[in-house]
């Protein structure tokens, strides 16, 4: 996975710099462009999730925030899929 490798990288090299990288995968989320999709489509991709339903973009906002919040300062070089276990499967 390129993002995972770039993510890697960049946090090897700016890391001396005080620099933290990471990157966040999101899954299938509800956005305001799946409103126009309709719901008997959307039913059988949130069956593809782990937990059985699609994301809300809140939940990627919460793992990001805290990514680039003080509390999570020796954290670099990762990737986090915010996918309710898609790729689990």
């Amino acid at each position: 996975h390129g993002v995972v490798g770039l993510t890697k990288s960049a946090a090897l090299e700016y890391g001396t710099k005080g620099i933290r990288v990471n990157s966040v995968g999101p899954g299938f989320i509800k956005t305001p462009l799946l409103t126009a999709v309709p719901k008997e489509a959307l039913e059988p991709i949130a069956q593809l999730h782990a937990l059985g339903r699609l994301g809300e973009s809140k939940e990627v906002a919460t793992l990001v925030t805290f990514l680039a919040s003080d509390e999570a300062s020796f954290i670099t070089g990762n990737y986090y899929a915010v996918d309710g276990g898609y790729l689990a499967q």
